[in-house]
């Protein structure tokens, strides 16, 4: 039997959605907490079943490349699907680890009175209905329904479809495990189809979906970005920068700045431009250069001046860094690339900073608090450290548990994205028939009061 075009596929499949996002926003948080240890304990008991079904994925994903030609290619995607039971058992970790944090749904954030005696709140409450689209793995998968399954969201998650059998089998676990504790059926939806169009489908979703994350490379976050018909809640979007100040400790400098690039080069908040007060750049690069070359296999793009002083490198036996081009500047690498540039003073970097933006995060290496404070004032990114890594720019180095992302954005939050910004405010006042002045009076009562007049 063919299957249905997919808009329409989509529309059935998002039909009864506000119904069930509605009954979603009223469960309690101890009914939540209870259902996803319940989901954490399947997970632990169905990895047997779970593993055989990632197995034929890899078998699939295996079978899809051609013998010899791209062999390397081949392992690469290989070593990337398979699941361990390692694997598993982080899953199973990160839903009671959501499952112990605090419930935001229904907070008081704020109340006050007003001189009339109404009594004003703000309430967190659910944004509705998000839709995830994901080039990542299954930990993603489940991290994301679990996220927006605590936060009173209802997920429309669409994940990478190398995975498809893997999520078959964890969604059918969840779903049941879900179910038998009271969650009402459809909480989540899980799209099975494997075809490209699904997503643009969902992106374009507007009138269903209240707002949509990607979770994957620039050129997925870039196309929801231009196709999305509702909001973007964390897009990753913007570069890293680190800046290290003439009055720094050097040891702690580049410690820093080779965390923030080598700890995990591909995510958003890795190390993309270091900017480095030229006093100290003669005592701070070659070093660190160096380190980066050959010790982490990071390539170097520097600036002209950073060349010149790094010249005599490759003379000396060790790997040579490149220059960089002018679209270096402006690119959010997520790979094993790190831009280098030597800058006159602080005003040099933030103008860098301002003209190659937008920036995700920000780093200043320094000694003097008065820098420190400067940079933290002018820079415009959802966090600026100061003599720590970028790569802490997540909700677990937040003490905020899991997050979903990350984002650049003006608007809703910056910064990650975890349970609390998962949910907007709404105002709750309470009255004694209080009513807003002056009060309407029927205009035959001005009528009457003109008739009287002498």
């Amino acid at each position: 039997m063919p299957e249905a075009p997919v808009k329409m596929y989509i529309d059935k499949l998002l039909k009864d959605s506000r119904i069930v996002a509605r009954s979603l926003a009223f469960l309690s948080g101890p009914v939540k907490d209870k259902a996803l240890r319940a989901m954490a304990d399947r997970l632990a008991a169905d990895e047997e079943k779970i593993l055989v079904a990632n197995e034929k994925d890899v078998d699939a994903v295996g079978k899809s490349f051609e013998a010899d030609v791209m062999k390397d290619r081949m392992k690469a995607a290989v070593a990337r699907l398979r699941l361990t039971s390692d694997d598993i058992k982080e899953m199973a970790d990160r839903l009671r680890l959501i499952a112990d944090l605090p419930d935001p749904v229904g907070v008081v954030t704020s109340r006050w009175e007003r001189p009339n005696g109404l009594q004003v709140s703000r309430v967190r409450v659910p944004i509705g209905i998000i839709g995830v689209v994901s080039e990542l793995g299954p930990l993603i998968t489940v991290e994301s329904i679990a996220l927006c399954f605590k936060s009173g969201n209802l997920c429309v998650f669409r994940g990478a479809p190398e995975w498809r059998l893997t999520q078959q089998a964890i969604g059918a676990g969840l779903r049941e495990a879900a179910e038998q504790h009271g969650i009402p059926s459809g909480a989540w939806i899980v799209i099975d189809r494997p075809e490209k169009e699904v997503a643009v489908e969902l992106i374009r979703a507007g009138k269903s979906l209240d707002a949509i994350i990607p979770r994957g490379g620039a050129g997925l976050r870039r196309a929801v970005v231009e196709q999305a018909k509702m909001p973007v809640l964390c897009h990753e979007e913007g570069l890293t920068y680190m800046y290290v100040d003439a009055d720094t400790d050097l040891p702690v400098a580049q410690n820093v700045a080779i965390n923030s690039k080598v700890q995990k080069a591909i995510a958003p908040n890795s190390l993309d431009t270091l900017l480095v007060e030229q006093v100290i750049g003669r005592q701070f690069l070659p070093p660190l250069v160096n380190r980066m070359l050959e010790e982490f296999k990071i390539e170097v793009r520097a600036c002209p001046k950073t060349m010149a002083l790094m010249g005599q490198m490759a003379m000396t036996g060790h790997a040579s860094i490149i220059l960089a081009k002018e679209e270096d500047w402006h690119t959010q690498f997520q790979s094993p690339v790190l831009a280098v540039k030597m800058v006159v003073n602080m005003d040099e970097a933030l103008a860098h900073i301002v003209a190659h933006g937008p920036c995700l995060t920000a780093v200043i290496a320094t000694t003097s608090y008065e820098s420190a404070l400067r940079f933290t004032r002018e820079v415009d990114a959802s966090a600026v450290f100061v003599n720590a890594s970028s790569r802490l720019n997540a909700g677990d180095s937040y003490g905020m548990g899991a997050d979903i992302g990350l984002s650049g954005s003006h608007l809703h939050a910056k910064g990650p994205i975890g349970l609390e910004q998962l949910t907007c405010e709404k105002y709750v006042a309470f009255g004694m028939g209080q009513l807003r002045y002056p009060h309407p009076v029927p205009e035959a009562y001005f009528d009457a009061i003109m008739l009287k007049r002498p």
